[in-house]
Formats: C-alpha cells, structure tokens, sequence
C-alpha cells in the first residue's frame, strides 16, 4: 500500500491497521441476483477496501470474488401481508445475527443497507454508539411499493412504512439515490442536506457491454426479437407490456416479431398464464433467470426493447442496459425515463397500450431510425450511465465517512493501492 504524498506516514499505518472495512447488507436478495450490489462490492474491492456482504445464500454467491459473502437460507416467498410480516421478520432477525458475527471476528467502519421495507436501520443503529458509519442505499421507495401493490396511500401498513423510512434518514450518515427525482424526495422527507444525499446510477459495467454474438435461433423463426428483462414484480408491468402485444398481435395485424419475457419473479406464473389468455403463446416466451453472459446474449440479438414502467420517478435499469447495448426501445412517457433514455427511446402516453403498440410497429418498419436510436442510446451509455462514470461518487461517500471516523481529514484522499479487477464472476 503506497502512502499519498501529504498524508503522515504514521496516520496512514494507522488507518490501514484499524480499517478500511465495509460491511454491505442487502434486504432478502442474493449478490449473485443483485447487479448494483455486485459493483459496489466490485468498486470497494478494488479501491483497497475490505468487504463483506450479508445476503441470502445461493449457489451464485461463490462465482463472485471481491468479498467475503455470509449468507442465510433464503425463506419462502410471501403472496400475503402476514406473509411478507414472516418474510422479512425472519431476513432482519437472520441479518443482524451475521452482522453480530461479522463484527466480533473482524469490526466493521461502515455499514450500508439497501432493500425495501426500510427495516434495516434496526440493525444499524447500535453501531453508531461504537462510531461506525451508516449508508443507506435507498433504490425504491417502500411507501410508493405499497400504493403500486395494494392501491393505497392511508392505513395502519401504510403509515407504519412511512415512519420506517423517516427513521432510516434520521439515522443514516448518508443517502445513496438512483436519480434526481429520488434525491428531491429524501432530501424533502427526510429534511437532509443536500450534502448528505448523493445521487449513485445504476448503469452497467462499460467494460462488460460489447455487443455478444447475435444467436438467430432465439427469434423462434420470426423476423424480429423484442426483449422485456428484470424482476417480475406488481411495479414492473409486465401486464402492461403484454397487452399492448396483444394489441399489436390481433388489432394492428403484426405477427413477425417473438417476445421473450427474461426474469423471474412473483408475478411470473400470472404473466405465462395472461399471454396464454390473450393467445400470445405462439409470440411469447417466458425463459426465467438468466445469467449475465445469457441476457447479454438476448440484448446483442434483439431488435427493440420494451420498458413497461408506469412509477414516475424509478429510473429503469431494464433501460440502462438497452441502451449499453445500442438496443432502442418504447416506454411510456415519464420523467426519469425520458432524461435517461432522450432520443434512444420513444414514449407512449403513460398506461396506453394502444399507443405503446402502435410505437412498436413503427420501430419494427424502420430499420434505419433504430439503428440511429441504438448509436444516441450507446453515447449516452458510454459518456454519463455506465458504472464506471458513477463510481466515483460512490467511493466519495466512503473515503469521507471512514476518514472523520479515524480523525483524518476528509479532504485529503487516502492511501490509493494498486486497483485491481475487482469483482467478476
């Protein structure tokens, strides 16, 4: 570890010998399955941090060095509110029990929580009384959750999330945002400082985006691909996507084009069985998880892709890698998505299925307007979305908050070993 010119030789020793460790705690999900947790972990890992990660087991945890990864069996997924009540009781209880270990063999500086509900600052909060610092990774908004999920903004669930996310700013260091719109509402209900809230994209790793092969097989012998991928939840639309396909398939008459649906998640089996009720199964596949390496294969061969998102202020990060891949797609027009995506995208009126296939036709009859689409989408990735033009500011937050914890200056950058590749499966 080499000494940054400025810094006393004997602070910097002391530094290395007391920290520089950063415990990462991700809510019910596993770092095999969480992109942005794995380049953070990446990022650390390769700025000299020591990092270990809290999260569910699976058997993708090992293909991911860069961290030491503790892991509780995964429990079952709720489809009740009672449910969900046993879920993440039991996640919380699973995770501060690790934390406990984690700390005893080798203390932590920092802490950061992400996930929804805010529950997480529970676990937290008593290492604040030991001078350890707490990021809040803040992705989604779980008073916003409910109301997609259950159609509500009052009520005693309602109000009880409301108050777990004020507790979680008051007792943060420092908020981790997607995008401005998120960074406006944490700065308003928590009452933060700007200061204290920094805006972290979520863009995919520049140097892992090249354009795969194109494997012709996974149009299904149709003329053109349309990819949909993420998580399949309530928020994600993929209801919404499939009916404007069964417009575009039985109303407009286009019936060239193969969908593939890539991902998993609680409202999988409802999406399979909605296609099979709109008679979309000749022009719908729905594969599962699929593996980086696989979906970068899908986004290489595709022709457009389709971003389904109705939530205002969620910065889609099903967008991000259409556009890391030159791929155009249709969305509806929202905030977030329209500063994201500019002219890479066009927008239908937000919930108007009609429009949203009407667009996809256009899209589909000019090869020459995608193809332009698909190079302002890939500037854009390059030049501001991508990984590695926001991580950065995400290594800002910690070379502050571990610096004043140790009485250094956090002005002064710390000592800068070699980088490394960091994390990679």
């Amino acid at each position: 570890m080499t000494v940054a010119t400025g810094l006393p030789a004997a602070a910097a020793r002391r530094e290395s010998r007391r920290g520089r460790h950063v415990l990462l705690i991700v809510e019910n999900v596993a770092l095999a399955r969480d992109h942005r947790l794995q380049k953070q972990v990446g990022t650390l890992s390769a700025s000299g941090y020591r990092v270990t990660v809290i999260c569910r087991a699976d058997p993708g945890n090992k293909a991911y060095r860069g961290a030491r990864v503790h892991a509780y069996r995964a429990p079952a997924d709720a489809t009740s509110k009672l449910g969900f009540l046993r879920e993440y009781g039991y996640s919380l209880f699973m995770a501060a029990w690790l934390t406990v270990k984690v700390f005893l063999t080798e203390p932590f500086d920092a802490i950061q929580i992400s996930g929804t509900p805010d529950i997480y600052f529970i676990i937290g909060a008593p290492f604040k009384l030991l001078g350890r610092r707490l990021v809040l990774d803040q992705r989604d908004l779980s008073p916003e959750l409910y109301a997609v999920r259950y159609g509500r903004r009052d009520g005693i669930v309602y109000g009880v999330l409301c108050w777990l996310e004020r507790m979680s700013y008051r007792v943060a260091d420092h908020v981790i945002t997607v995008n401005a719109s998120l960074e406006a509402i944490v700065t308003s209900r928590g009452h933060l400082p700007l200061r204290q809230v920094t805006v972290v994209g979520n863009g995919p790793v520049l140097a892992r985006t090249s354009r795969r092969r194109p494997r012709e097989a996974l149009k299904q012998t149709r003329r053109f691909l349309c990819c949909w991928l993420g998580f399949m939840g309530p928020q994600d639309r993929v209801e919404v996507a499939l009916r404007a396909i069964d417009h575009l398939v039985h109303v407009i008459g286009r019936t060239d084009c193969h969908f593939v649906f890539i991902g998993d998640g609680e409202r999988r089996r409802a999406s399979q069985q909605l296609a099979a009720d709109l008679g979309l199964s000749d022009w719908t596949s729905f594969p599962g998880w699929a593996e980086q390496e696989e979906a970068y294969v899908y986004l290489s061969t595709a022709d457009l892709g389709l971003e389904p998102n109705l939530e205002e202020i969620i910065s889609p990060v099903k967008a991000m890698e259409y556009l890391a891949f030159g791929l155009p797609f249709v969305g509806f027009d929202l905030k977030e998505t329209r500063a994201l995506a500019g002219e890479a995208a066009v927008y239908a009126p937000p919930g108007d299925v009609a429009a949203f296939a009407r667009l996809i036709d256009e899209l589909l009859a000019d090869p020459a307007r995608r193809a332009e689409m698909g190079r302002v989408g890939r500037q854009l990735f390059e030049q501001g979305i991508a990984w590695e033009r926001q991580e950065t500011a995400y290594l800002e937050i910690y070379q502050r908050l571990i610096r004043r914890r140790h009485g250094l200056d956090p002005a002064t950058p710390p000592p800068d070993p070699q980088r490394n590749e960091g994390m990679s499966p």
